[in-house]
Parts: C-alpha cells; sequence; structure tokens
C-alpha cells in the first residue's frame, strides 16, 4: 500500500477530542460502563468473562461471538463473519483484498476518510456525492454513470456520516441489484444501523441481500461502545473471507480476547441498547431542534434520518473553520467543521458542520454555545 494522506478527522480529534469541554460532535452513542454491561451477561457469558484466560484467539474472532453477529442476520452464518479491531481495520483490510492497480472503485461521498484515501491508494476512483441541493439523496442514475467495466467494489454508507441520511428500501435493493448485475462487491458500511428515527426505515444488512455483499459492523457507534475496538465484516463469499483472514494477519491477527467476551454480551443485548440510545437521540433531535431554532438566522436545521449525527449549515459571515475554532477555543465546545470531510473526488460544502445527537446531557454544551453566540452576534453575522 503507497503512503496515505493525513487522516484529518483523526488528527483534528487527536487535538481536540480530550481537551475540549463540551464534545458536541461525537459519531457515538452514550457509552455504557463495564458493570453495567455485563449485568446484562446470560450466566455463560458471565462465567466466560470472570474466568477468561488471556491467551490469542482465533483471526476470524472468537466462534460464539461470530454466532452472536451472525444471528443478527436472515442468511449468513458464523462462518461467513470475521472479526477486527474496530471498523477501520476492516475498511483496511477489505479494499486491500478487492482492489489492484487495474480496478476501480465507486465510493459515495461525504464518507469517512479512510473509505476514499484507502481506495485511491490502490486503484483509480470515481466519486458519487450526495449533495444538500438534492436533500443528500442517492442519484441512482449519477451511480450508474460511474460505473466501470473494471469497478470492482461500490463503498456505501448509510445511515450517513455525515449527513444522517438513509437510502429509501426500494433504493437500497436497487443498488445491490446494479452490483450483483455486474460483478461488483457492495462494501456496506453499516456501523449506525439500528438509530433510525423511524425503525420502519431500518435497511436490511447487505450481506442478507447478496452472496458477494460485504456488511461492515462494529460495537463503537450505534451501540456507544467504541472502547471495545471490535468491529467485523459479514459476507457469504468464503474466498474472500479467506483473503481476509490472510490480510488479517498481518495487522492484529487476532481481537483482544476481553474485548471479543464483552462484545458478545453486548451484541446479544443489542436490543436493549439499541432501544435506549434510539430514545436518547429522540429526545436529543427535539432538544437541538429547539436550539437551532432559536438561532435559525445563523443556522439551517435539518434532522438526521439515523444514526446519531447531523450536518447542519452555517449562515453566517465568518468561514465554518473560523467559526468552529473560535467556538472551541473561547467555549471549550467541539464542532467538527464540513472542511474535515473534505474530498479529492467530489465537491463538499464548506458551511457545515457535524453535531452529535447521541451522547446524553447535550444542554450544558448548549447554554455555553448559545451563550456565546448571543455574545458574539455582532461578529458572527
Amino acid at each position: 500500500m503507497t503512503a496515505l494522506p493525513a487522516f484529518k478527522l483523526e488528527a483534528f480529534f487527536s487535538r481536540w477530542e480530550f481537551t475540549a469541554r463540551y464534545h458536541l460532535s461525537a459519531s457515538d452513542a452514550q457509552t455504557t460502563s463495564m458493570a453495567e454491561l455485563v449485568a446484562m451477561a446470560d450466566d455463560g457469558d458471565r462465567a466466560a468473562w470472570e474466568n477468561l484466560d488471556l491467551g490469542y484467539t482465533q483471526t476470524y474472532g472468537d466462534p460464539l461471538l461470530r454466532k452472536a453477529i451472525a444471528e443478527t442476520f436472515e442468511h449468513a452464518d458464523a462462518e461467513h463473519v470475521i472479526t477486527f479491531a474496530g471498523a477501520q481495520e476492516g475498511v483496511l483490510l477489505g479494499l486491500q483484498v478487492l482492489l489492484g492497480s487495474e480496478d476501480h472503485a465507486v465510493v459515495v461521498t461525504p464518507c469517512y476518510q479512510s473509505a476514499e484515501t484507502i481506495a485511491l491508494s490502490l486503484c483509480e476512483v470515481t466519486g458519487v456525492a450526495l449533495r444538500p441541493e438534492n436533500d443528500w439523496a442517492l442519484d441512482l442514475d449519477e451511480l450508474t454513470a460511474a460505473l466501470r467495466p473494471s469497478t470492482r467494489v461500490v463503498y456505501i454508507n448509510f445511515p450517513n456520516n455525515p449527513t444522517g441520511k438513509l437510502l429509501s428500501h426500494k433504493d437500497f435493493a436497487a443498488v445491490v441489484e446494479l452490483c450483483d448485475s455486474r460483478g461488483i462487491v457492495l462494501f456496506s458500511d453499516e456501523v449506525h444501523r439500528g438509530l433510525e428515527i423511524d425503525p420502519a426505515r431500518t435497511l436490511a444488512q447487505a450481506a442478507d441481500l447478496s452472496p458477494r455483499a460485504m456488511s461492515l459492523g462494529v460495537t463503537s457507534k450505534a451501540l456507544g461502545l467504541p472502547g471495545l475496538r471490535v468491529g467485523w465484516i459479514v459476507c457469504r463469499d468464503k474466498d474472500v473471507l479467506a483473503r481476509l483472514e490472510r490480510a488479517k494477519h498481518y495487522t492484529t491477527i487476532c481481537t483482544s480476547a476481553p474485548s471479543e467476551v464483552l462484545a458478545r454480551i453486548a451484541i446479544k443485548a443489542r436490543g436493549r441498547l439499541l432501544t435506549r440510545n434510539r430514545e436518547l437521540v429522540a429526545k436529543n433531535l427535539q432538544i437541538f431542534g429547539d436550539f437551532f431554532a432559536a438561532f435559525d438566522d445563523l443556522f439551517e436545521w435539518s434532522a438526521p434520518e439515523g444514526g446519531c449525527v447531523a450536518f447542519p449549515r452555517y449562515l453566517g459571515a465568518q468561514g465554518i473553520e473560523e467559526f468552529c475554532g473560535r467556538l472551541v477555543e473561547e467555549t471549550g465546545v467541539l464542532l467538527v467543521p464540513s472542511t474535515i470531510f473534505s474530498s479529492e473526488l467530489t465537491p463538499v460544502p464548506v458551511d457545515r458542520f457535524r453535531v452529535g445527537v447521541g451522547r446524553s446531557d447535550p444542554e450544558p454544551a448548549l447554554a455555553a454555545f448559545a451563550q456565546w453566540l448571543k455574545g458574539s452576534a455582532g461578529l458572527l453575522r
């Protein structure tokens, strides 16, 4: 793999995430304490946790964890699951095993940067943009036009980060069919799945709809357990899984044994965790909606359809980087400017910022934000 560019979002968070007083841009839902999570375990998993030997685990992942993940699918078994150290390792290795220098990939933007930059390090890539003037809708005609005979991968992310956009069931099925009809692997980033505002809009997992599609999941986002560092890819193509295993031998080799047991507990209790986090998002959307309505001359707010992030528009006179920079430096309130999500493939709006709506108790951050806006009104318009 060739040298990769700086990871803008992670470098930004390295600077601010643990020093800012108020992290108002988190892309993960509210987390759970160790005691709370272990209390959700059944007798077998609690005994496994208490008597765990801290040795190596299997490269594919703990068999019982893989079984628990597979049980969230309709058409996948444990043998179709491989685990990773977070979703990021899955993105890296998934793209590496699928793409070569003579290939072509399509990436839907905006997206988590590595989906684009890793693909670009391997082959030619075409971007298909979600655009605000189209309410962030995926243009299926544009996606179709982007495909080539050499296209091997289409990478999508719904619920989308950072826009919070969802596809309709019909459009998602059309994307799956388009890829299948051309022998293309649909790489579906589903890390925010489960936090849809309307649960009826929850999309099927791509690996259930296609024997070659890849579904990327993780404990970090919808489940709110990023500290476990457990992600997975589900794919019914065993040749792809075997290649992923061989690639993983060069990275983490295996996942952390304690994390695998805790992830197993979390996935079995996912109904409880997702219900709690979905209720929290719904409550927060009312709070954020009221906040931005009070400053409607400065912001254009649109609630997300799924996930726990939104992408409001800033209407003030300052550039978005100056606005977010002053805000965090003067108040400790952290927002991510849309320039962090800039793409080499497509234009990304430069007048937006990402907010996280999945954490508990956003009121103190919003109060500090509001006080600053009122005191800085003359400078911000």
